[in-house]
């Protein structure tokens, strides 16, 4: 919230695949908005950071839920959001959960995968484990988290390019051409697959 408590616009920002809201990167976009008089809600997904619930019953649709929620969340404490802001997997549930916020007025994706089951490029020595036993534990960033086969399920069912076709607010893609775990060609996807006003930035 700006200092004077005052802001021009609200914003929600979700965060990336097993990351809180207290990622860096996210702590120092959220803080560059607020000099700029826009107010950001952090937040953790279920199951993760300060949040509560169990990760291992989570999925992507859960994700894209609970956006929804925060969004409901700002309008009924303060103004309904104008802007959504996404990392990685959180970009692609932003995309799909634009479509139930009529309030936003502009997309921001960083690093976002053209569709959620990317991720899965994460986890690839260990999805026939989870198929064939229904579940394992498996190592994100040097941190264990059992993955159930539900989370595949909901991954492979969810589908981007439709949503993005019919998006109804301004996007702005943000995507640099050296990662290495999110192909920048699934910004172009993304990109070409959206409707104007648009920007892609590397």
């Amino acid at each position: 919230m700006p200092i004077d408590g005052n802001p021009i616009a609200y914003a929600i920002f979700a965060h990336c695949f097993t990351c809180t809201k207290n990622l860096s990167a996210i702590g120092n976009i959220s803080n560059a908005l607020t000099k700029h008089r826009i107010a950001v809600l952090r937040f953790d997904f279920t199951g993760l950071g300060d949040s509560e619930g169990n990760f291992t019953d989570t999925n992507f649709s859960s994700n894209v839920s609970d956006l929804i929620s925060a969004a409901d969340y700002i309008v009924k404490n303060y103004t309904a959001p104008q802007i959504l802001i996404g990392h990685s997997l959180g970009a692609a549930a932003a995309l799909l959960a634009a479509g139930k916020i009529p309030s936003l007025k502009a997309v921001v994706t960083i690093g976002a995968p053209f569709e959620p089951s990317h991720i899965m490029k994460l986890i690839k020595d260990d999805v026939k484990k989870i198929e064939e036993t229904g579940k394992a534990t498996v190592s994100i960033g040097g941190r264990p988290f059992e993955i159930k086969k539900q989370f595949l399920d909901d991954l492979l069912e969810n589908k981007e390019e439709d949503k993005i076709t019919r998006l109804k607010t301004s996007l702005l893609i943000l995507h640099s051409p050296q990662d290495k775990i999110v192909n920048i060609n699934n910004a172009a996807k993304i990109y070409k697959a959206a409707g104007h006003p648009k920007s892609f930035i590397t």
